[in-house]
């Protein structure tokens, strides 16, 4: 049924407004019975694997936590009631200099944010907490030892930047999942610049430096400036009907492309410095099995739950996401009665249709 719903629907363009009620509603319930968890990562990292610049990504991912802000707000509640539990997660590419003034500028903007725009009175809310990982996008597959190199730099970038938690990427990612050797080295890399590099001793370490200083100032009004764009076209949620934040992915990312590929932008091992001799690398293999085990394990569960409690599960939810009540209950009273996530999922799908990419030109 739930098939024939989406032929039926055609090209039927998923509207952003869902997306903003599932955060605005999962930090509004976390406020209210989780008061110490943190209730969302707004994320700029997919943004920044786009193919999006480092202001990019900070102006795209505070103009979608300002959508999840003005919502809550608009709902009744004090910013300072869940401003404090808001995070965010950030991609770090190989410009290191640029990369430890974006985490910079993006904490002195969000600040700005919450304090002017906002009227936030507690201290905490004007923190910027975030985690961030070292890019996927950046690996290259050919000489992928040179990784290593990459994400020591972008490892060290975000430490120097202030970052609160850190994940490093592995030097085989752009082959295939992690061996367990290449994900020790990305661990002992985190290991070796925290516990014998000195750069996590000090706060800020690189605060005065001109190039830093003036890197940090001129992302911070380009973020600011985007923003100010996005609020004209009615905010985040218009621009990305309007298709405006894929379009400056999308020519940001043929920019760097075109730049690679006519060398003005050096990647080695790609574009300079190649081999042409292939070099064996250990790679991870998937058990085959794993995949059937898992759909056998599901199989079982859907034998043995309670099925009349799941379907009415189910409905509730269904009714819920046709309404606007708050999404987290009739979520969490299908996964106590073992609802799948698929199954979830698919209640949402037929009541709010299905995301397809706008095509941009």
């Amino acid at each position: 049924d739930i098939l024939k719903e989406y032929a039926a629907r055609g090209t039927y363009i998923f509207p952003p407004e869902p997306s903003v009620r599932l955060a605005a509603d999962t930090i509004r319930y976390c406020a209210d019975r989780l008061p110490l968890w943190n209730s969302i990562s707004v994320t700029g990292y997919h943004v920044r694997e786009a193919g999006a610049t480092a202001v990019q990504e900070v102006a795209f991912s505070f103009a979608n936590a300002i959508a999840y802000v003005e919502e809550l707000i608009e709902k009744g509640m004090e910013v300072d009631s869940f401003a404090p539990r808001i995070s965010f997660f950030f991609g770090a590419h190989n410009d290191f200099f640029e990369e430890v003034a974006k985490f910079r500028a993006a904490r002195r903007l969000w600040a700005k944010i919450m304090k002017e725009r906002f009227k936030a009175s507690n201290p905490r809310s004007l923190m910027l907490r975030f985690a961030n990982q070292t890019s996927g996008s950046t690996l290259t597959a050919q000489q992928p030892e040179n990784n290593i190199v990459r994400t020591t730099l972008q490892c060290l970038a975000s430490v120097l930047g202030g970052t609160q938690s850190l994940a490093c990427a592995c030097m085989d990612e752009a082959l295939a999942l992690p061996t367990e050797k290449a994900a020790r080295i990305a661990l002992r890399t985190q290991q070796i610049i925290a516990h014998e590099s000195g750069a996590a001793d000090t706060i800020d370490p690189l605060a005065g430096s001109y190039v830093v200083e003036s890197l940090t100032n001129q992302i911070e009004e380009e973020a600011a400036k985007y923003i100010e764009k996005i609020d004209a076209m009615g905010g985040a949620v218009r621009a990305i009907e309007k298709g405006f934040l894929q379009k400056e992915i999308a020519d940001a990312a043929y920019k760097y492309q075109k730049d690679v590929e006519n060398c003005d932008k050096i990647v080695v091992g790609v574009n300079k410095f190649t081999e042409e001799e292939k070099h064996a690398v250990e790679l991870h293999k998937v058990d085959p099995e794993a995949e059937k085990k898992q759909t056998e394990k599901l199989k079982k569960l859907r034998e043995e739950r309670n099925n009349r409690l799941v379907k009415k599960s189910l409905e509730n939810l269904e009714r819920a996401a046709a309404g606007d009540g708050n999404m987290l209950p009739p979520i969490l009273e299908a996964v106590k009665v073992y609802a799948t996530l698929g199954e979830i999922c698919d209640v949402m799908r037929k009541v709010w249709g299905v995301y397809r990419p706008q095509v941009v030109y």
